[in-house]
């Protein structure tokens, strides 16, 4: 198990890799991963972590998740400030989204079903004198004051407030409490948690003298170093609300050539052989994304299902003309259009060239008249011959939508309403 981690790129930091090796051949074993409810979604960075219960779950190792309901109450320390609270009923809302969003990746109901748990449970209960007397006096803090997240905040103007400089007691109960409760063992997280990890190994040593594991993955990060999950500065979310099955399936189809190779064997099931022959075909055929297409159709199906990832590849061809596009479901063409940048249009209908001024296809009304002239303007991918073409009725898609294109690839999205379709 331990071999089949590291080669899919999952191993960072262990506490023992020998040991652990050892326990997981020796197993079946119980592991536990937590997801704080500090946002409505899950996001790229947690995706790792819920593969990683997948491949212990499915090699007959026992698996908890744990949504932190008292933890998502004081959020981890940022390295950078204080993170703002949210209130009791906000994050009791957002601990039932998430339950929900982890439940398809993992197996709750088989012969080795998964666990759920939420760490509110058995700390509501808890007095502040029990908590201190039971769990702070097994802490030290000169061992607190060196966590990266802690020393980095202690260097700075802002500080550390004793709420989040307690966060990693709460999370290290929480290993204390399962391993009492199901004799859990592994506790799993990303490389930069680390100190977080290590507090929970480090109480059940002090208040039961056993020694438990830890397994941390390493950040994937491109060939350039940078961070992957973020898109034009936002988080690339699980959630579709937040994040579109078509603007998640184009995030994973869009990722470098140096890098899809290593995203393939961390979030897909694909066997060694296949991914080796990905990598060969995208050698030989980069322009075809061969490689990127196989990664954004799994991840896609992983997280959002096949008939989403369907429906947003069946847009991603029509838009480009391989397709029909009134086909497309509206969530899905709205979806890809946001992407492609959408422009919403009110009053009189407008003409195909006042439609390219609008978009910022073209700069000016003589520049877009020049494009139709040369035939260079398309709607719904039909190409445009006069200038003064007005859209109808039934060129809306939807009722509202149409398809601007200049040449074969700069294109935009337009949402006529007021006078000149319905309102939104």
């Amino acid at each position: 198990m331990l071999d089949e981690l590291r080669w899919r790129g999952l191993v960072a930091l262990t506490t023992d890799e020998g040991a652990l090796a050892r326990a997981l051949a020796d197993g079946p074993i119980t592991a536990y991963c937590g997801f704080d409810p500090t946002a409505p979604s899950l996001h790229f960075g947690n995706l790792v972590q819920l593969i990683v219960l997948r491949h212990l779950q499915r090699a007959g190792h026992r698996v908890i998740c744990l949504v932190g309901g008292s933890t998502g109450l004081i959020g981890d320390p940022r390295p950078s400030a204080e993170r703002v609270l949210k209130t009791k009923e906000q994050t009791a809302a957002w601990v039932g989204r998430i339950q929900a969003q982890v439940r398809p990746f993992l197996d709750f109901d088989g012969d080795n079903p998964a666990i759920m748990v939420n760490n509110l449970d058995w700390t509501a209960p808890m007095s502040a004198l029990d908590f201190l007397r039971d769990i702070g006096k097994h802490f030290r803090v000169n061992t607190m004051l060196r966590k990266d997240a802690v020393a980095a905040r202690l260097a700075s103007d802002e500080g550390i407030s004793y709420t989040e400089f307690s966060y990693q007691l709460l999370q290290g109960m929480d290993y204390l409490h399962l391993f009492r409760e199901f004799g859990c063992t592994l506790q799993t997280g990303g490389q930069d948690q680390w100190g977080n990890l290590t507090a929970g190994t480090d109480l059940i040593r002090r208040a039961t003298g056993e020694s438990v594991h830890l397994l941390a993955t390493p950040l994937i990060t491109d060939s350039h170093g940078n961070k992957f999950g973020k898109s034009e500065g936002n988080a690339v979310w699980l959630s579709a609300e937040m994040t579109s099955p078509y603007a998640f399936y184009q995030y994973w189809l869009g990722v470098e050539d140096a890098s899809v190779g290593h995203l393939l064997r961390v979030f897909t099931d694909r066997s060694a052989p296949e991914i080796a022959e990905l990598e060969r075909e995208q050698a030989q055929r980069p322009q075809a994304r061969p490689a990127q297409r196989v990664l954004a159709g799994d991840v896609t199906t992983l997280v959002h299902g096949a008939a989403a990832t369907q429906a947003a590849i069946a847009a991603s061809a029509a838009l480009f003309g391989r397709g029909d596009l009134a086909a497309v479901d509206e969530p899905t063409l709205r979806a890809a259009l946001t992407e492609a940048g959408l422009h919403r249009i009110g009053g009189e209908r407008p003409t195909v060239v006042a439609l390219l001024v609008a978009a910022g296809l073209t700069r000016s009304l003589s520049e877009a008249r020049r494009v139709v002239a040369e035939g260079g303007a398309s709607i719904n991918n039909e190409r445009i011959a006069d200038p003064e073409h007005v859209p109808g009725p039934d060129d809306l898609l939807h009722g509202r939508y149409l398809v601007l294109r200049r040449g074969k690839r700069v294109m935009a999205g337009i949402e006529l309403s007021d006078g000149s379709g319905p309102a939104a």
